[in-house]
């Protein structure tokens, strides 16, 4: 049997406060999700000002991209260069860039998904975040 890491609440509370840190710098609203490697949400934060959408946006990010271990440009791109038939792929709905993986060792324990800003702008709040642990 083998043994992997997770991600535990102290690690999703300094990716949140990591990814929030980079998004007030900035003067981003934007809403910050944090899901487990199933794609189960574990946080979600809002800031003022934000769009009511990205309370939806955000969390399918994380999700897209903890079930696929990879960032969900990567969905983004895939369909923008014509392979359309991707978006019958079932349970991912954020393919939008913004989710980002945390890989921990090969693993991937879980993902960040950022909504409310430029997608580049998103990922670079969510790669903020988890910086914060350290890997």
């Amino acid at each position: 049997m083998q043994t992997k890491p997770i991600l535990t609440l102290e690690d999703v509370k300094k990716i949140a406060a990591a990814a929030e840190a980079e998004a007030l710098a900035n003067n981003w609203a934007v809403v910050i999700a944090i899901v487990d490697d199933g794609g189960h949400l574990m946080w979600l934060q809002r800031l003022d000002g934000v769009a009511p959408i990205s309370a939806h946006i955000a969390p399918a990010k994380a999700t897209t991209a903890a079930l696929g271990k990879r960032e969900s440009k990567i969905y983004e791109d895939i369909i923008n260069n014509g392979r359309f038939s991707f978006l019958s792929a079932p349970l991912i709905e954020g393919m939008l860039e913004g989710g980002v993986p945390v890989m921990v060792d090969g693993y991937c324990v879980g993902a960040v998904g950022v909504s409310g800003v430029k997608s580049a702008e998103d990922a670079q709040i969510a790669k903020a975040g988890i910086a914060a642990l350290g890997l």
